[in-house]
C-alpha cells in the first residue's frame, strides 16, 4: 500500500467523517466492476462507462487526469495509464476538503493536456468553460435547478463562456501584473498563479466540489455540498408566468446568486417586468416600492445587459437609501460586479412625483450623474460614470451614456419582509375611512398610495 499507511495519507483521512471511507471504497469497487473485469485500478473507458452521462465526457476526462496526477507513495513517478483506490481516496479528500495549495497540484493537470508546470490563460478558459457546463448539466441531471429553466432563461453556453471569461480575469501571472485580452489568453501561469486563483475566487472551489460530487455520485449527503448548492442556486419564483424569458442566463443567475448575502440566496420572486406588466414607471414603483432586497436587470436597445442589486427596501423619498452591500454589475457584453468604494452613500434613489427633485430610480453617483439611472419618463436611462461611478468604481454600463431601455425585470431576493405579509391585512387607514377622509379634506395623501399592489402569491 506504499504511503497508504503513511502519517501523512493518514492525517489526510481525518479529513473525511468515518462513514465516508467506506463509501468512496464502495464507488470505487464499483467503478472497477464496469466492464466485470475484477482488478484494482480503473483506465479512462471503464471511469468513464462507471459515470455514465453524469458529466460531459471533457471534463470526466480532467477529472481522471487529476486522480492519475495524485502520488500515492510520495517518490518522483509518471502518472500511470489506470487510477488505484488510493489516488481516487486522496483526489476527492484533496479537491473536497484540501488547501489552495493541495488543490493547485491537481487542477493544473487537469487544465493541462499534457504533464507540465505550466498552463496558458487560454487552457484555463477552456477549463472554465468545461466545468461550468459540467456545473449546470449535473444540477439539470439531479433536479437542483430549483424552478429555473434553460428555455426561459437567455442562451446557456454564451452565459458559460462569459462567465468562464469573468473567472479568467481574476488570474496573475505575476504578482502586480495586471493582463487583459489576447495578453491574458496567452501568458503562462504556474501551480502557484493557480492557487493564488483559488484564494481570489473561491467560486472556481466551489463548482468543483458540486461537479465531483454529484458527477461521480459520491459524499452526496455531505453539508458542504447543500450549502455550496443553496449559495449558487435559488429557488426561482415566477408566479403565473410560466412562459416568461428572463434576460439573464443561467450562469449569470449562480454568478450574482453567490454574490449576495446569505440570507437573500435561497429565494428569487419576480416582481416586474415589462413584457408582463408594460413599460411605465408607475407600474415599476408599484411592484417594487415595500418589497424587501431587490435584484434590477435591463437591457438597451443596444443588447447590453446590466443592473444594480438594491439592498434594503425601496422607498419613494427624495432622499437616498441603502447600505454598503449595495452593488452594480454588468452581464453582457461582459459579466462583472461593481462594489461600493466608500466615497459617499449613494447607494439607492427612488423618487416620483416631484417637481424640485430628480424623479426616477437611480444607483451610484449622484444627481443627474448616476452609475445607474431610469428616468421616470420610462424607457429612458442613463450610466454617466466617466471615468468611473463616485460610489460603485463602476464604467459605463450602457453602451451608450444615454442608452433607451429595451426590457427591464426585478426579482426580489429572500423571504418576503414581515411588513409585506402585514400588509395583507387593511392597514389602519384602509380600515378607518373617516380617517382616510380627514387626510383627504387637508389635502394630504399618503406618498405611495396608487403605487402599492398586492404580493403576489410566493407558493405559486
Amino acid at each position: 500500500m506504499g504511503n497508504a499507511e503513511s502519517g501523512d495519507y493518514q492525517k489526510r483521512l481525518s479529513r473525511i467523517a468515518s462513514a465516508e471511507q467506506p463509501e468512496i471504497e464502495r464507488r470505487f469497487e464499483n467503478m472497477c466492476q464496469a466492464k466485470n473485469v475484477s482488478k484494482k485500478s480503473v483506465g479512462l473507458a471503464a471511469f468513464q462507462e462507471s459515470i455514465g452521462n453524469s458529466l460531459p465526457a471533457a471534463m470526466s476526462g480532467r477529472i481522471f487526469r487529476g486522480i492519475q496526477s495524485v502520488n500515492v507513495t510520495g517518490k518522483t513517478s509518471t502518472s500511470g495509464p489506470e487510477i488505484g483506490k488510493e489516488q481516487f481516496t486522496l483526489f476527492l479528500i484533496d479537491l473536497l476538503r484540501g488547501t489552495a495549495e493541495e488543490k493547485s497540484g491537481i487542477i493544473i493537470r487537469m487544465v493541462a493536456d499534457a504533464n507540465g508546470e505550466q498552463v496558458t490563460g487560454r487552457q484555463v478558459q477552456q477549463f472554465s468553460e468545461d466545468l461550468i457546463g459540467a456545473l449546470v448539466c449535473v444540477l439539470r441531471q439531479h433536479n437542483a435547478l430549483s424552478g429555473w429553466s434553460l428555455e426561459n432563461t437567455r442562451d446557456c453556453d454564451l452565459g458559460t463562456r462569459v462567465l468562464a471569461s469573468q473567472l479568467v480575469t481574476q488570474l496573475n501571472p505575476s504578482a502586480g501584473q495586471t493582463l487583459e485580452g489576447p495578453e491574458l489568453s496567452d501568458a503562462s501561469y504556474t501551480s502557484a498563479a493557480i492557487e493564488d486563483w483559488l484564494y481570489k475566487v473561491p467560486m472556481v472551489s466551489m463548482f468543483l466540489r458540486v461537479v465531483v460530487t454529484l458527477g461521480l455520485s459520491v459524499m452526496k449527503q455531505n453539508v458542504e455540498l447543500q450549502k455550496d448548492i443553496r449559495s449558487l442556486v435559488p429557488k426561482c419564483r415566477r408566479g403565473k408566468h410560466t412562459s416568461f424569458l428572463s434576460l439573464l442566463d443561467f450562469p449569470s443567475v449562480m454568478f450574482l446568486n453567490s454574490l449576495l448575502p446569505s440570507e437573500m440566496q435561497h429565494k428569487w420572486r419576480l416582481l416586474f417586468s415589462t413584457s408582463i406588466h408594460g413599460e411605465s414607471f408607475s407600474q415599476l414603483c408599484g411592484q417594487v416600492v415595500d418589497q424587501g432586497p431587490s435584484l434590477l436587470v435591463l437591457r438597451d436597445q443596444d443588447g447590453f445587459i446590466f443592473g444594480g442589486f438594491a439592498a434594503q427596501n425601496w422607498e419613494v423619498k427624495p432622499q437616498f437609501q441603502g447600505d454598503n452591500s449595495c452593488f452594480l454589475f454588468t452581464v453582457s457584453p461582459r459579466l462583472d460586479v461593481y462594489t461600493h468604494t466608500g466615497y459617499n452613500n449613494h447607494y439607492m434613489y427612488l423618487n416620483h412625483g416631484q417637481q424640485t427633485m430628480p424623479n426616477g430610480l437611480g444607483m451610484g453617483g449622484q444627481h443627474d450623474y448616476f452609475g445607474l439611472w431610469i428616468d421616470s419618463n420610462f424607457g429612458k436611462g442613463h450610466s454617466k460614470a466617466k471615468p468611473r461611478c463616485t460610489t460603485y468604481n463602476s464604467p459605463q454600463l450602457s453602451a451608450k451614456e444615454e442608452f433607451s431601455i429595451d426590457a427591464m425585470e426585478v426579482w426580489a431576493l429572500g423571504e418576503l419582509p414581515e411588513h409585506v405579509l402585514a400588509k395583507t391585512k387593511k392597514s389602519i387607514l384602509d380600515a378607518d375611512p373617516e380617517a382616510q377622509a380627514l387626510l383627504e379634506m387637508t389635502g394630504r395623501s399618503r406618498q405611495s398610495e396608487g403605487l402599492r399592489t398586492k404580493a403576489e402569491d410566493d407558493d405559486s
